[in-house]
């Protein structure tokens, strides 16, 4: 009965549906914002605000891609350039290690500028002579000039006499060109002779070039054709130094055989007081002054500080066995026999307060600080001797300063 009515009445079915309303979308929530910003006035800034962010957007992303770009393209390159060389042929070379130098710096040698030219050093042939300037020193010449010092010494015999005490501002030295020694021909001589009291061959005189000498020349080294008064070098020549300070030896039994020259040598003593076998320091500073002990440059004692006056005293108990002018460079001494096997001396005194044979007690003032004989400022030169070992170190037995 439904279906009937149903059919019955189509219109009436399709009039009912057309009349009918859709039920309405809501608003997106862009549009609900939209239309709030509307109708409060901003709907310009906003449109602005939205077209800056936009543009700031794109900026960005711009500059993403630029460096994406420019990131990956030296990769590109470098595959591209193994690639290319990939594809060129290869050789083998084989050569020996010997061939090529060791280089340690894979990415090359590096080259540096030079401002001054490097000129090689040469061997010195000749003899060259020397100004002594005022503080100059046998150590400090020598090792201007590369020779040892009692080189110095030996080639100027006739100035410093073996000491280099005598050293003095003004003298003309000679500097030898070699370690060695300076000769003076003399009339007789042998060359077989010379050579053996230096300690050489003869060979070495007669083959070094500043000597202008040769075995044809020469003849018979015995009885050798070289004029008097030359001057040869003798590489590597060595002889004792001369020295005119006092021996070993010298005792209160046998003062007189001291080879200290001058008035204050005294004759025999008996008796007299008897040393400790220890040492005091002869002056109050315990420091140096001048040359150290040095057996090469024939300084065989010791330079201790002090000014001008200043008190100088014995080492030990003993007699004095010299007092008074030495005249060979040392001016006024004062030595000391301690009875014990060791002796002492003084040397540039500036006054001396003790006299021959007299006794002193360990430490008792025997003179003054001075610049007597050759000096070249005031000091102290002091010496140990024993009868048996001749001179001695002061360091190794005086106390530590």
């Amino acid at each position: 009965m439904d279906n009937n009515l149903n059919n019955d009445n189509p219109e009436a079915q399709q009039g009912d549906s057309a009349e009918s309303p859709r039920p309405e979308r809501p608003p997106s929530f862009f549009a609900r914002w939209t239309e709030m910003l509307l109708q409060l006035g901003l709907g310009e800034s906003a449109l602005r605000v939205a077209t800056n962010a936009l543009f700031l957007i794109a900026v960005v992303g711009v500059i993403l891609l630029m460096q994406s770009f420019y990131k990956d393209r030296p990769d590109n390159q470098a595959g591209e350039s193994a690639q290319a060389v990939e594809s060129q042929p290869t050789f083998t070379v084989e050569l020996e290690a010997e061939a090529l130098p060791a280089i340690s710096n894979a990415e090359g040698i590096a080259r540096f500028a030079k401002i001054h030219t490097t000129i090689p050093s040469r061997a010195r042939l000749e003899i060259t002579t020397y100004d002594v300037q005022e503080g100059d020193t046998v150590f400090g010449i020598s090792e201007q000039y590369g020779v040892t010092p009692q080189t110095v010494l030996w080639g100027n015999y006739n100035i410093l006499l073996d000491d280099p005490h005598n050293l003095k501002a003004g003298q003309e030295l000679v500097i030898l060109p070699v370690n060695g020694t300076y000769y003076e021909w003399q009339d007789g001589d042998g060359l077989n002779g010379v050579a053996e009291f230096f300690g050489v061959d003869p060979d070495v005189i007669v083959e070094y070039p500043a000597n202008r000498l040769s075995a044809a020349s020469i003849g018979d080294y015995a009885n050798p054709n070289i004029a008097p008064g030359t001057k040869l070098i003798v590489p590597g020549g060595e002889r004792l130094f001369i020295s005119w300070s006092a021996p070993i030896g010298v005792t209160r039994e046998d003062p007189a055989s001291s080879y200290i020259l001058g008035d204050g040598a005294c004759d025999p003593i008996t008796g007299g007081a008897v040393g400790f076998g220890s040492f005091v320091w002869p002056a109050a500073n315990h420091y140096l002054s001048g040359y150290d002990w040095s057996p090469q440059t024939n300084h065989r004692g010791i330079d201790i500080a002090g000014h001008e006056g200043a008190g100088i005293f014995s080492v030990d108990a003993g007699v004095i066995v010299y007092s008074g002018w030495n005249n060979y460079g040392y001016g006024n001494v004062v030595m000391v026999d301690h009875g014990t096997g060791f002796q002492s001396m003084y040397a540039h005194l500036s006054a001396i307060y003790v006299g021959c044979g007299q006794s002193v007690g360990q430490g008792e003032a025997i003179g003054a600080f001075g610049s007597t004989g050759r000096s070249s400022g005031a000091h102290l030169h002091f010496e140990l001797m024993t009868s048996i070992y001749g001179k001695v170190n002061p360091w190794d037995f005086l106390p530590p300063p």
